[in-house]
């Protein structure tokens, strides 16, 4: 997987990060590494979303409800709340990478056990094997992200993480983009398409971890610390402060179902692949441009970002008061604005954290704050539901609160970029 010379490595890298000059030729090769895999693993998640393709395979194979409503909380939990445990031995190893090799291989074989359990078993038994190789997925999704952000900070210079992201994330929403076309064609919605577009996202995975491996880390000296290291939040007000700003700004994460329930149409297919398109569109044009200004500064974005989706949630419920919902073109375009608010914030809240944390603190710093967040996604979303029994437009408004507080909260954070 060599093929791409140093020269060639520095001008493509240099082309998408405006610093063809200053990309020496290992960077360049670790830059385009990083981009290619990280995206392959994004256009995985999309292929897998629980929230979709996993929901559409469990009710084709005839699981009970009760386990379809599972499927979110195993992969947000499972994939955030591990993390602080597995901080220790991160830093306890020389190259984090194979961290990140063994979670890309686990999230692909899990994957494929999926595919196999959706072509061969049914009903309560299929459920269960499916919502059990989820959470063998998440928690190997946990491990690829307690690892990144310091394999990242290690092999990619400050100015130029947030493109690689965003390169990364433009690179798979224009791949979600064609699955929501072929979701909206009806050619998607039986067991075997599905278990073939899950078979699908477990190569990616595993082509990812092959790739992965070719990363060029230096040697770091291994840190021995507690498998649970608190020190971050007991002594850095600053991470605190980041833990709130970003507990806050889970809102533009929690809302879409709320916005999608204000639809008065009762969810036809067409609106839901209008609504799919609506989404990954968003990612397309924006996580470039958001990837960019990340790196000239991520609170600058996270506060514009909580700004625009909860400006978006606004416009949602002022349209709900209104009547206004039950427009063909309303509801895709409040989300349309929704997830770009929302990409902003999730491209410049990981920039920041890798900024901001210790050189050696990096992988304790993404496991604290990843695990605080697993809590608060699911105090934030119990509020989102207490708020839901009064309707999706409560919902909607409080959730436009807490957008607008972390915005506001972003901007007291301190500026590292130009640290």
């Amino acid at each position: 997987m060599n093929e791409i010379t140093d020269t060639d490595a520095k001008d493509i890298y240099g082309a998408l990060t405006d610093d063809a000059g200053a990309a020496d030729a290992r960077e360049a090769q670790n830059g385009l590494r990083h981009m290619l895999s990280l995206s392959m693993t994004k256009v995985a998640d999309g292929l897998i979303s629980p929230k979709l393709v996993l929901a559409y395979m469990m009710q084709a194979i005839g699981a009970p409800a009760v386990l379809v409503g599972l499927l979110v909380p195993i992969r947000e939990a499972g994939a955030l709340l591990p993390q602080v445990l597995m901080a220790g031995p991160v830093e306890g190893a020389e190259r984090r990478k194979w961290f990140w090799v063994a979670g890309s291989a686990g999230q692909g074989l899990a994957a494929l056990g999926i595919a196999g359990a959706a072509l061969t078993l049914e009903g309560w038994t299929g459920g269960l094997v499916i919502c059990g190789l989820l959470a063998l997925l998440a928690v190997s999704r946990a491990a690829c992200s307690v690892s990144y952000k310091d394999i990242l900070g290690k092999t990619v210079k400050k100015t130029r993480r947030g493109a690689v992201k965003g390169v990364a994330g433009s690179a798979a929403s224009a791949a979600v983009l064609l699955f929501a076309l072929l979701l909206m064609s009806g050619l998607l919605q039986e067991v075997t398409p599905l278990a073939v577009a899950v078979g699908l996202a477990a190569l990616l995975w595993l082509l990812a971890a092959l790739l992965f491996t070719r990363i060029e880390e230096q040697p770091s000296e291994p840190q021995d610390r507690a498998a649970l290291n608190l020190a971050p939040l007991r002594e850095d007000a600053q991470f605190r402060r980041f833990i709130a700003t970003r507990g806050l700004l889970t809102a533009t994460a929690l809302a879409p179902p709320y916005l999608v329930l204000l639809d008065e149409g009762g969810g036809a297919l067409g609106q839901l692949g209008a609504l799919l398109l609506a989404s990954a569109a968003a990612g397309f044009l924006s996580s470039f441009v958001w990837g960019r200004l990340s790196d000239r500064s991520a609170r600058q974005v996270m506060a514009l970002g909580g700004l625009v989706g909860g400006g978006a949630m606004g416009v949602a419920v002022l349209a709900a008061l209104l009547g206004w919902t039950s427009a063909v073109w309303a509801t895709p375009l409040v989300l349309f604005v929704l997830q770009t608010g929302y990409h902003g914030v999730r491209v410049s809240r990981s920039t920041y954290l890798v900024d901001m944390a210790p050189e050696d603190q990096r992988a304790s710093y993404a496991a604290l704050a990843n695990t605080a967040i697993g809590v608060l996604l699911l105090v934030v979303g119990a509020l989102g539901g207490a708020l839901a029994a009064l309707g999706p437009v409560a919902a909607l408004a409080g959730f436009a609160l807490l957008s607008i507080a972390g915005a506001v909260l972003a901007l007291r954070l301190n500026e590292v970029e130009q640290a």
